[in-house]
């Protein structure tokens, strides 16, 4: 399974710097302030989590005995969430997107929740 995740991890890290040089030349004359707020939000977000899903990835391969599935998924859903509505958020403003994004969030808390868990539970 670790395996899997390296490869979710490294897609989207390059998605994460493929956006962020987007947002930052492609879209600075067409995003106003808010828009490019939320922009580089999403683009944060997806980078720390990226990392997070990367050692996630490593932990596994390392410590097979952690149950790290969970966070994992939960970070690739909190992810695509998160910081996929508010890329949409910020290129269309259509408001009702920013109802999906605190359950990005909430995926996000999950993933950490259950990595602290499991790391604590195997006394890792």
């Amino acid at each position: 399974m670790a395996h899997k995740w390296l490869i979710v991890a490294a897609v989207s890290g390059f998605l994460a710097v493929a956006l962020g040089a987007f947002g930052a030349h492609g879209l600075r004359n067409v995003l106003d302030l808010y828009g490019k707020v939320i922009y580089e939000k999403a683009v944060q977000y997806q980078m720390f989590h990226t990392l997070a899903l990367l050692a996630v990835a490593v932990l596994q391969m390392t410590q097979p005995k952690l149950s790290l599935n969970g966070a994992a998924w939960a970070f690739t859903i909190g992810m695509v969430l998160f910081s996929g509505s508010l890329y949409l958020l910020a290129l269309t403003n259509i408001k009702w997107l920013g109802l999906i994004t605190p359950f990005g969030g909430l995926a996000f808390l999950t993933g950490w929740i259950w990595l602290g868990y499991a790391v604590w539970k195997t006394g890792t």
